[in-house]
């Protein structure tokens, strides 16, 4: 017997109810429920990192996470980075592309997440502080280092925006 249950949540600023299974994976909600493709499913034993988003500013792992469990949350995935109005991407989307903190693509928005919450709380981190916050995503491309820089990069784009705000 399949159970649904009624989900109302908020992803990247928009207002969302559906009925869902009770096993479906947030991860699979985003992805086909809403059709956000930007949230990867990797190894689905929340490992890798490729699933990471947003639950009301914290970072968690979609593919442990179950759709009923956000009801009522507020989700932020990688496509809520880029501005809603301009179209702009955000620093941390701009600082990967300057910096080649991707390759192949596949962990990048697991990083980008990660790095948003790293530099909500910690605005200048050390590079110890980053390698630390990144240590739960896994990258089988770029020998972590252009991600470390792309991280570093971020903080600044973002330090100086804030200063021109």
């Amino acid at each position: 017997m399949t159970t649904s249950h009624k989900v109302s949540l908020k992803v990247n600023g928009v207002q969302y109810e559906r009925e869902v299974e009770a096993r479906m994976t947030l991860a699979d909600f985003l992805r086909h429920e809403l059709h956000l493709g930007g949230t990867h499913v990797g190894c689905e034993h929340g490992i890798c990192g490729v699933c990471t988003v947003l639950i009301n500013g914290d970072s968690a792992r979609s593919c442990l996470t179950f759709a009923v469990q956000a009801d009522g949350a507020e989700i932020t995935t990688v496509e809520g980075l880029r501005d809603a109005q301009s179209g702009e991407l955000h620093p941390i989307q701009t600082a990967f592309i300057e910096a080649h903190g991707l390759q192949c693509g596949f962990c990048t928005p697991g990083f980008m997440m990660t790095t948003l919450e790293l530099l909500r709380e910690n605005p200048n981190p050390s590079e110890e502080e980053i390698k630390d916050a990144l240590g739960g995503n896994l990258c089988r491309c770029t020998g972590y280092q252009q991600i470390v820089e792309s991280v570093k990069l971020a903080a600044s784009k973002l330090q100086a925006a804030n200063r021109t705000a």
